[in-house]
């Protein structure tokens, strides 16, 4: 099996992004979402984007933002795709791809096999879903630390791109990518010391643990 294509979300300083690339991550995640840790303003997504251009992808995740607010981190951190993590529809990811001319992966809260099933909607809207650990009411959309039951995923064949996120770290990923076959695995918490903290020396191990190294 094919080794998954990795990406590491909320990065949000220049160490943590040259942790990522040195891992040999594919793709960066800039959040821009006020009520997380890793909130990145535009500027930070500006010098980010930056330092990123032509070394690893950028991938902006928003929680449904209005069009001005993703017009502008399209603008500023030079994003090659947008990862929606509320309750956009189908129809709103067609219209942002139709947009931007960008990739569009919507995150799925998975609790049960009924979430998994939900991805064939948003074939031809998304050009990749995301299954995510769903959150207790109140808090954030992700970044949690939360797992979810990956036998669920194990049968899963969506009509489209997928990933994994939730609750993945360097111990489990290696079981993660077995259990599912993923093509592409996404960490965020598992690979921080404290809340919004990447640690390089986790992010070096998430991806050799990624890659079955």
């Amino acid at each position: 099996m094919a080794s998954p294509a990795i990406k590491l979300c909320g990065i949000s300083t220049p160490a943590a992004l040259d942790a990522a690339v040195a891992g040999r991550a594919d793709y960066l995640g800039l959040v821009f979402f006020a009520k997380s840790p890793r909130h990145v303003t535009l500027d930070q997504a500006a010098a980010l984007g930056a330092r990123a251009a032509g070394r690893i992808g950028r991938v902006g995740l928003f929680v449904d933002a209005d069009d001005a607010m993703i017009a502008a981190a399209v603008a500023a951190g030079g994003l090659d795709a947008l990862q929606l993590h509320g309750g956009e529809s189908p129809a709103r990811c067609a219209e942002l791809r139709a947009r931007h001319g960008k990739p569009v992966w919507k995150a799925l809260a998975v609790a049960g096999a009924e979430d998994v099933a939900r991805a064939s909607a948003y074939a031809g809207g998304a050009d990749l879903v995301l299954f995510d650990a769903k959150t207790p009411k109140g808090t954030l959309p992700g970044g949690m630390g939360l797992a979810f039951d990956w036998n669920l995923l194990a049968q899963a064949r969506p009509p489209l791109s997928w990933g994994l996120a939730g609750g993945l770290n360097p111990a489990n990923v290696a079981e993660a990518v077995r259990i599912t076959g993923a093509p592409l695995v996404d960490a965020s918490s598992g690979i921080e010391s404290a809340p919004g903290v990447k640690d390089p020396a986790l992010i070096a191990a998430f991806c050799r643990a990624a890659r079955g190294e």
